[in-house]
Formats: C-alpha cells, structure tokens, sequence
C-alpha cells in the first residue's frame, strides 16, 4: 500500500497567508469506549442470531461478538488514533489528502462521538472519536462564521 493511503494527518500544503486556527486529534478513550458498546451490541446480535436459529449454546455468540470487535478495534487503533484534522481560516483539512473548503460545508451533524461533513456537492467526512463533537461542531461553526 502506498504511504498515501497511511498518512493519517493532514498532508495538503497551506495557502499563502492560511493560519491553522484548530487542530482536532482522535481521542484514545472515546475510542476504546465506543468499541465498548459497539462489543455490547455484537454480543447480544450474535446470541439472538444463534437463539432464532435453535443452537444450545447461545453464549458462544457473546464470545465470538466480543472476538470480533476486540480484533477490529485493536487492528485499527494504531491507525484511527493518529488521525488529525486542521481548521484553517479557509479550510478542514484531514487525513488522506481530505481539503474542505469552509465555504463548500453544507451541513454539520453529530453521529456518537463523530462529527460528520456534508458539503454542498454531497461529500461526507468523519471527523471520527471526537472527545467533545458538540465542541468540535461549534468551532467548526465559528470558523465559518455561523452563530449558534
């Protein structure tokens, strides 16, 4: 794989005069708390899934749902928890190359810990494991000059 696709911070060059107003990193217990839930909630699909089916041992779901979500966020950690994105005077900037002009943000919504952007062409962005989304939104707001 190309180091392109590994580069987990912003890596488009500033314009001339462009400031960074804001960095927003990752949060490593949001992470851990969210794949908590997302556990909790494979566990129970998988012992519905084997109880519908008539298997006796319905606890084998909560094991291989724990299993599963353990090994996805430990395989991903050392790449989502290094995730940044920039908020310039013009710009949100993010991993893999991810250039949003503040003029083009059509919308920002909060999914659980992410904050999603939509521009006016349709594009969506996570802004993933935000520690405080609401704060992460409204300094977005304030950087394209929304009052809340």
């Amino acid at each position: 794989m190309s180091e392109a696709y590994t580069v987990m911070t912003p890596t488009v060059t500033l314009q001339e005069g462009e400031t960074v107003q804001h960095s927003f990193h990752a949060d490593r217990g949001t992470y851990w708390r969210d794949h908590a839930w997302l556990a909790a909630a494979a566990m129970a699909v998988g012992m519905v899934a084997l109880w519908f089916l008539g298997n006796p041992h319905v606890w084998t779901g909560a094991v291989g749902g724990l299993a599963a979500i353990a090994v996805r966020a430990g395989y991903l950690a050392s790449d989502e928890l290094k995730a940044r994105w920039d908020l310039t005077d013009r710009r949100l900037l993010g991993p893999l190359s991810k250039d949003v002009a503040l003029s083009d943000i059509a919308e920002l919504r909060v999914l659980g810990s992410a904050v999603q952007i939509v521009t006016k062409g349709g594009d969506k962005h996570l802004m993933k494991y935000q520690s405080d989304r609401d704060a992460t939104r409204q300094l977005i707001e304030a950087g394209m000059g929304v009052r809340t």
